[in-house]
């Protein structure tokens, strides 16, 4: 499979550092563990948007959907970094892609697209995105 050319710049990224149980039997980085890498990447992403001030209260966001591709595995040795950029909003919900990639070589190792929702914590349920993140994307374009 080939990888997709990305339809966004992304403004967002995060070098994260690997540990030795993130490497399953066959001496690659466990898919989980991607998982892992990109909420660490969001919750970075997040607190940029928000000016550092992130609390479950402003986040406003709810995972509803996760998918992801996996292109070439990664060694424990690699370097890592997590591109993340949104790809589209609307009123109640924003879609963003993460791109895993090993920045010495340009090699992108995992692309994922997930759908949040807007979520009030105060009342548990879905509510309007926040403008924060409406503003953010605005900018981006």
């Amino acid at each position: 499979m080939e990888v997709p050319a990305a339809t966004i710049e992304f403004r967002h990224r995060l070098p994260v550092q690997l540990r030795f149980r993130d490497i399953d039997m066959f001496g690659h980085v466990n898919n989980n563990v991607y998982l892992e890498l990109m909420d660490v990447a969001k919750a970075a992403f997040y607190a940029e948007i928000h000016g550092g001030r992130l609390t479950p209260d402003n986040i406003g966001l709810l995972v509803v959907n996760v998918n992801c591709d996996f292109f070439e595995p990664t060694r424990l040795e690699e370097p890592l970094e997590i591109l993340t950029g949104i790809l589209g909003i609307s009123e109640r919900s924003v879609k963003l892609e993460q791109r895993v990639i090993n920045p010495a070589t340009g090699a992108v190792k995992v692309v994922c697209r997930t759908v949040l929702a807007g979520f009030d914590p105060k009342t548990n349920a879905g509510a309007p995105v926040p403008e924060i993140y409406h503003r953010y994307y605005e900018s981006t374009l």
